[in-house]
């Protein structure tokens, strides 16, 4: 089924995350990634499920309160304080789990979009060992086994239900308002920091482009027809332009970093520490660095890729592009030139670039997934 049927639907009680199957999957292969799961991450609960009319299989994953605890501790997940143990936000901590706001309370002090990133954090980084294989899917030691069944087309699908409840009320308090602001706060722990900031940058940039949509106009409306007129008028909306766009900047900053401080994000470690993506490809190493596991995957190796695939690659589908282009002009020119074609035929040239656009859209889009998990950028 599709994101949207899904959507609409009632989602259990007991499932935060969902994973289906094409109808096609046999019982070896559910059997094989259940048996994985249930004794690679013990702290998930995993039911499966048939749907009796698309016959497609799924797996509704949860996991109960005190494992969610410490999957927070494990992925570090910053919660807010007790006013009297300090108050801010720190990282989740198991040892002192008695200083977090909410912590008696199993209904409120996860979000429904944490308790699905713990999940997600606990699937995707589900390791295969050495010798592992699934039918003709065999895996390197260390390899996520999700991410490359999802990409291998053995799991459709793996993506957080939505909580209806939540979801009603954002759309009266949020789409449908009018002239109101916007529940950033109500965002952030639905859907994340991440999608709550570029809302709050996009209500910030929308009403900051008031100030040189105003002036423009009364510029607009005093203007003279003459050249002189203009001309001066253009240079005092370049100039106004230029200061209204570095205050806009610095306001930013200090918007943004009162958001980041108030999502407990300011102090965040920065992505060159953070654990690689789980479809990076590599053999285990003890760090030169940081003295800590980790996968290794030789420069020459990625050096070699890139030049013997990805620029290959790259430069035939700029060509093919290039080409393809060439020929729609070629093809719009043929029929500008007979004046005897219909009037509808003349808009063919156009019609016939826009199938393609599209339709190299998705092959390309296709390519680039592919060279992206390869890990050669």
């Amino acid at each position: 089924m599709s994101h949207k049927a899904w959507m609409k639907t009632v989602p259990t009680e007991n499932c935060d995350v969902l994973m289906t199957f094409p109808d096609t999957t046999d019982d070896h292969t559910l059997l094989w990634l259940l048996n994985h799961i249930r004794l690679g991450i013990p702290e998930l609960i995993v039911q499966v499920r048939h749907h009796k009319h698309t016959r497609v299989y799924a797996f509704f994953v949860t996991a109960t309160y005190e494992s969610l605890l410490r999957g927070a501790d494990e992925i570090g997940l910053r919660k807010p304080v007790k006013a009297e143990f300090g108050g801010g936000m720190r990282s989740f901590s198991c040892e002192e789990d008695y200083i977090y706001e909410n912590i008696e309370n199993e209904l409120y002090f996860f979000t429904s979009q944490e308790r699905q990133n713990i999940i997600r954090y606990w699937l995707e980084n589900l390791r295969a060992k050495q010798g592992e294989s699934l039918h003709n899917i065999h895996f390197l030691e260390g390899q996520p086994i999700i991410p490359e069944l999802a990409a291998r087309g053995v799991i459709q699908q793996v993506f957080p239900l939505h909580e209806q409840r939540i979801l009603k009320r954002l759309m009266k308090s949020w789409v449908q308002a009018v002239c109101e602001a916007q529940p950033l706060d109500e965002i952030c722990d639905y859907f994340g920091v991440k999608i709550a900031m570029y809302f709050a940058w996009l209500g910030f940039y929308t009403s900051a482009m008031v100030y040189p949509a105003v002036f423009g106009s009364i510029l607009y409306t005093i203007t003279e027809s003459d050249q002189t007129s203009q001309d001066i008028c253009c240079v005092v909306f370049a100039i106004f332009n230029v200061i209204w766009s570095t205050l806009f900047l610095e306001e930013w900053k200090r918007r943004g970093a009162e958001f980041a401080y108030k999502w407990g994000t300011l102090d965040t470690p920065p992505e060159s520490i953070e654990e690689p993506r789980p479809q990076f490809r590599g053999v285990k190493r003890i760090s030169p660095v940081t003295s800590a596991e980790e996968f290794y995957y030789p420069p020459w190796k990625r050096l070699l890729f890139q030049c013997l695939v990805s620029l290959p690659v790259c430069l035939a589908c700029l060509s093919c592009v290039f080409l393809l282009m060439l020929g729609c002009f070629q093809l719009q020119e043929f029929v500008l030139s007979i004046r005897e074609l219909p009037r509808i035929l003349r808009f063919l040239p156009k019609i016939v670039l826009a199938v393609i656009v599209t339709a190299c859209d998705e092959v390309y889009k296709k390519v680039a997934y592919w060279l992206n998990d390869m890990g050669v950028w």
